[in-house]
């Protein structure tokens, strides 16, 4: 049953399915919650992409392509990718190119009750912005990471002229949006810090969901063991994005010093082809692509223990969503990230798992030690993770708590 009468949205957002970006997983459930409440939404996102950095096979040919739907429409424009995200010229130009396209996409139709645009890339909440001024609603801008903070502290943006640009639209886009919903309270901080202390009170925190009931406990020997060759031994995965803000030169120093423990890293990323040669001779280390959304459970059910390893810095400006996937999947997390960040309180809260100091080889090595070599408390750690994931992250709750927040604008 709605809480507010029923609701006419925009949402502009760089991923949604079937592309494979954890991201697009997160908006395609909030909108299908949406609607699943009576509401009609309207999504302007990208032809799909993520999984090689180019537009999938089916999908080309055409710049602009829209259908319809049951419960509105969905338009997809060309994301402009390319392969090199080290290329920071390249990079911008795609962003901004796709954003200026999502936009005019976006036109389209009369007035709506609220725009939701989706970050990063920070280029949305210009976009949302400008299609709050042709369609009317307010402009609700979702951030999930923050840009430039996270792309400063890896190193991966040093220009003083990049990053002075990126402050300034950071400052523009905050504070014309109606409302601005992170993931955390560290974010909520981070936000709150750049905007007017007049305008503060629009930041709030929706943490994103996890599906518990698409990713349930499973056994640990699962096929996609069998398929890696990998028996009954301890198996320690990261299993997502393989970048440059992870710092994944601590799982191979794990699996220097654990030979007895198989490691796995499975995702794709800027970063692999250099981990990947960091790692030659580690027979106890494999590298897997990213598999398909439906193996998901299975894929985090193979792992008996899953690292979560972020760069120094980044515990503030970012929030790992895969920690909620890892919890619905009942295994526990080894996490080296920033102490009194978002991680650490929700593994304190649950009891669900360990952090260490970020980039600390040796603190990772020692605490990964002590876990593997208990199978039984391990397994006992990931059932108390499930448990808390279902009592706070649902997408029915989330899906909530968006219906409110653009209901209160609509009233106001």
């Amino acid at each position: 049953m709605i809480t507010t009468r029923p609701l006419r949205l925009v949402v502009l957002c760089p991923h949604f399915a079937p592309d494979t970006a954890p991201t697009g997983d997160i908006i395609t459930r909030i909108v299908a919650e949406l609607t699943g409440r009576g509401h009609q939404v309207h999504v302007v996102t990208s032809l799909p992409w993520y999984r090689r950095h180019r537009i999938e096979d089916g999908w080309t040919g055409r710049r602009v392509r829209r259908e319809r739907t049951a419960w509105g429409s969905i338009t997809r424009v060309d994301p402009f990718p390319g392969d090199d995200k080290r290329n920071l010229l390249r990079r911008a130009l795609g962003f901004a190119g796709f954003s200026v396209l999502s936009g005019v996409a976006s036109w389209r139709g009369g007035r709506v009750d609220a725009v939701i645009a989706m970050s990063p890339p920070l280029t949305m909440g210009l976009t949302g912005w400008v299609t709050h001024l042709v369609r009317r609603g307010p402009l609700v801008f979702n951030i999930q990471d923050i840009f430039p903070d996270a792309a400063v502290e890896t190193g991966a943006i040093s220009q003083r002229w990049v990053i002075a640009a990126a402050r300034v639209l950071e400052r523009i886009t905050y504070h014309r949006a109606a409302a601005i919903t992170v993931l955390s309270e560290d974010l909520r901080a981070n936000v709150a810090a750049k905007m007017r202390s007049s305008r503060r009170d629009r930041v709030h925190v929706i943490p994103n969901f996890v599906d518990t009931a698409f990713i349930e406990p499973g056994h640990r020997l699962t096929p996609y063991r069998a398929e890696l060759g990998i028996a009954a031994e301890p198996v320690v995965m990261y299993a997502g994005n393989v970048g440059f803000s992870q710092s994944l030169e601590l799982v191979i120093a794990a699996a220097r010093a654990m030979p007895d423990v198989t490691f796995v890293i499975n995702g794709d990323g800027a970063a692999r082809p250099m981990l990947e040669g960091l790692a030659v001779g580690l027979t106890n280390l494999r590298f897997v692509g990213y598999q398909p959304r439906e193996r998901l459970p299975e894929v985090l059910a193979s792992a008996d223990l899953h690292v979560v390893p972020l760069r120094a810095g980044l515990g503030n400006v970012s929030v790992p969503s895969k920690v909620y996937s890892i919890l619905a999947a009942g295994r526990p997390v080894l996490a080296a990230i920033d102490a009194g960040t978002e991680v650490p309180r929700m593994l304190a809260a649950c009891g669900a798992g360990t952090c260490v100091p970020p980039d600390d080889a040796a603190a990772f090595v020692a605490a990964l030690g002590e876990m593997v070599g208990d199978l039984e408390a391990l397994a006992e750690k990931g059932r108390a993770g499930r448990r808390w994931v279902e009592g706070i992250a649902s997408p029915h709750a989330v899906a909530i708590a968006y219906e409110q927040l653009i209901g209160s604008l609509v009233r106001s």
